[in-house]
């Protein structure tokens, strides 16, 4: 029985020490941003600049990459201005919309954060 007693008691420690490190370590929105922000950059520098143009000239794959990197503090305003964040002390979801124009496809990304990580489990398009 006493057994049985130190043994719960333990596993209540544990799960409470697990939910104040998960509480304490629960990233911000700005954190959320950081990470999106590099995603998106490295998605759009790999995928679009070097895939999309992988025939063309190495001078246009450049200026692409160029571009995104121009392009960066656009790109962090549109990801402050389009993500909702949930927080649930423990861990936050993160959605964000991206539509730059009625004549390009939209993009929404659902991301889970917790103990200073990011996963994001839902992309689409």
């Amino acid at each position: 029985m006493k057994l049985l007693n130190t043994i719960k008691s333990a596993a209540i420690a544990v799960m409470v020490g697990l939910g104040i490190a998960m509480a304490i370590t629960n990233p911000s929105q700005s954190d959320y941003e950081e990470y999106a922000i590099a995603q998106l950059t490295a998605y759009l520098k790999d995928n679009t600049c070097t895939q999309t143009l992988k025939d063309e000239d190495s001078l246009l794959q450049h200026s692409c990459t160029l571009l995104v990197d121009v392009g960066r503090p656009q790109l962090e305003k549109l990801i402050a201005d389009h993500t909702k964040e949930r927080n649930f002390i423990f861990f936050s979801i993160y959605r964000t919309e991206l539509s730059i124009s009625p004549l390009l496809p939209a993009y929404r990304f659902e991301t889970v954060a917790a103990l200073q990580k990011f996963y994001t489990y839902q992309t689409s398009k």
